[in-house]
């Protein structure tokens, strides 16, 4: 079907299996009744369901560990921290200042695209490994081509303190044994040999979801809210102090380089 069929079939019809709430008598997830089958079950339990359709309270333990451990610092200078609390210093709501921090967690540098990224690398890799090509030669060759590799790095600091509480918590699990742990840290290896780059968490929280069965899109999802807990505290601290007092810049801290002279807002004339 296309076009005003295909339309036509989901008006007001959308058939699903991941599930629904009959109002005033149950609710199904993937299957699973709500009430009955979740009762015992933490949150992260249950968002590792409706992901992934796995139930597993031990990884889902390991993950809400990282959330904890990596993601949320409350240091209002982060930057996905900052847009938060620049919304609360602007007088905004919760929702949409924690909205926001979100929105921006979905960054290049940082964040979720470094997690997708460096899962795909690994998947990537291993793919060319298991072709016969060595390991230095795959590294090397993403070095050449994209001057980066996901999952190494880091702009601040070139050793990431979450690693170690991280991996020490995933051994005491059961999950630091992996294929793909074990080769992010020979890639860390050969990068740190040739270019100075260590591991940053990204690669090892990418690692260890890959090493416990996950996909990269779930591997994504279940990241998606972590950095939220760290937003929350700089942006209820905002809300206590003058609004519009976060972090000003006076003009003449401003490097400007554009028109010089006295501008006139809507003047046609004004090039």
């Amino acid at each position: 079907m296309i076009g005003s069929s295909l339309l036509e079939h989901y008006e007001d019809h959308w058939e699903t299996e991941m599930g629904a709430w009959f109002p005033g008598e149950r609710v199904v997830v993937r299957g699973e009744d709500l009430f009955n089958s979740f009762k015992s079950s933490g949150w992260m339990e249950y968002l590792l369901f409706v992901i992934t359709g796995k139930r597993d309270a031990k990884l889902a333990g390991l993950i809400e560990s990282i959330w904890v451990y990596c993601t949320s610092f409350p240091d209002p200078r982060l930057w996905n921290n900052r847009v938060a609390m620049l919304a609360s210093t602007a007088g905004s709501t919760g929702v949409l200042g924690i909205s926001a921090g979100i929105a921006v967690s979905e960054a290049k540098v940082y964040g979720l695209k470094p997690i997708k990224g460096a899962s795909d690398l690994f998947i990537k890799i291993k793919k060319k490994t298991d072709e016969g090509f060595l390991l230095s030669e795959v590294v090397d060759e993403e070095m050449r081509i994209h001057k980066v590799v996901y999952g190494y790095g880091r702009p601040l600091a070139s050793c990431d303190e979450r690693i170690a509480p991280t991996i020490s918590l995933a051994k005491e699990l059961g999950y630091a044994s992996g294929y793909y742990l074990n080769q992010a840290l020979e890639i860390e290896k050969i990068l740190y040999k040739k270019y100075k780059m260590k591991m940053n968490i990204a690669a090892v929280y990418s690692a260890l979801m890959l090493d416990a069965g996950l996909s990269v899109e779930d591997t994504y999802y279940l990241a998606c809210l972590s950095f939220s807990a760290g937003m929350f505290a700089p942006f209820i601290e905002a809300q206590e102090k003058p609004l519009g007092t976060f972090f000003p810049l006076r003009v003449s801290r401003v490097n400007y380089e554009g028109v010089e002279g006295h501008r006139v807002w809507g003047n046609k004339n004004d090039k």
